[in-house]
């Protein structure tokens, strides 16, 4: 089986409580050692902030590599090269690069600043401009919901990784056969670009079905049944969720998939489950 490493996506917090959960989260996970977190920016640079202020501490309090997000979503691109130049400063070398959902929410069309990037592809090439970063993108296994088809999505990927992204962490998926067919598509298109899956663990399976359905994801009709009725019972839906995403990155690996990344949603008990069940971790948990 191929070795294994990890990356989790967390986001900002927006009160002080919230900080403390980030916290814990984060210093549980940092015995897992993983490659990088990856912390979110807000539609439109609505956490920016906190955004910076979360990486900034990363780097300066513990030994994690942090990846800032960062969108061009009603920004012109003075506005988001400053934040790119405060990243760096901050001691961030990686950046997650996206166009972000249009300021009118998911479904609607999306409109470029007038002064901005026009899309992904443009704000990587912005990024590589100003600074010596690892910049890493988007990749969608089952069609972005605005692409007319998966071979648009692809010259979307192709035109990121011509202009610098090296590293795409793709939407989450629960059938793997999506995710292994786009990896085939990418290597048969010659596309220069490492990709990672994206992996969410079940929180809350309610919760996962509203997030399915907005970026078009397919939940699997066995794994409904699997989490049927477990909302109100979350110790036994843990367990399983726990068991589902293992079974996951387990079949990945069989197909020779290495690195994984994972969507906390800034818990870490059911992540920090996950990789000790995969044979991560050193033992020791901090209090």
């Amino acid at each position: 089986m191929s070795k294994l490493s990890v990356s989790f996506e967390f986001f900002p917090p927006k009160n002080d409580d919230a900080e403390v959960g980030l916290w814990k989260a984060l210093r549980k996970l940092e015995s897992v050692a993983p490659r990088f977190v990856s912390v979110t920016y807000g539609a439109g640079g609505t956490t920016r902030d906190r955004t910076l202020g979360t990486v900034r501490r990363i780097v300066e309090e513990t030994s994690l590599k942090p990846a800032a997000h960062l969108t061009c979503v009603s920004a012109s691109k003075a506005e988001v090269n400053e934040v790119v130049r405060a990243f760096h400063e901050a001691g961030v070398r990686h950046i997650v690069a996206l166009r972000g959902d249009p300021a009118q929410g998911v479904g609607t069309r999306f409109q470029p600043h007038p002064d901005g990037y026009r899309n992904a592809a443009d704000l990587v090439r912005g990024i590589r401009k100003i600074g010596d970063f690892e910049v890493t993108v988007s990749a969608y296994p089952e069609k972005h919901p605005e692409s007319v088809s998966i071979e648009e999505d692809l010259a979307f990927l192709a035109d990121k990784a011509d202009h610098g992204a090296t590293q795409a962490i793709s939407q989450f998926f629960f059938h793997n056969a999506f995710f292994l067919r786009l990896r085939d598509r990418i290597a048969a298109r010659g596309i220069n670009i490492k990709l990672l899956p994206g992996i969410l663990p079940i929180t809350n399976f309610a919760r996962a079905q509203e997030f399915a359905a907005k970026c078009g994801a397919h939940i699997p009709p066995e794994m409904t049944k699997r989490f049927s009725g477990l909302d109100q019972e979350p110790e036994t839906r843990n367990l399983v969720a726990a068991m589902v995403a293992a079974e996951q990155v387990q079949a990945l690996q069989r197909e020779g998939v290495e690195d994984f990344h994972f969507y906390t949603l800034n818990r870490s008990d059911l992540v920090y489950a996950i990789c000790r069940m995969l044979g991560l971790g050193t033992g020791s948990t901090p209090d």
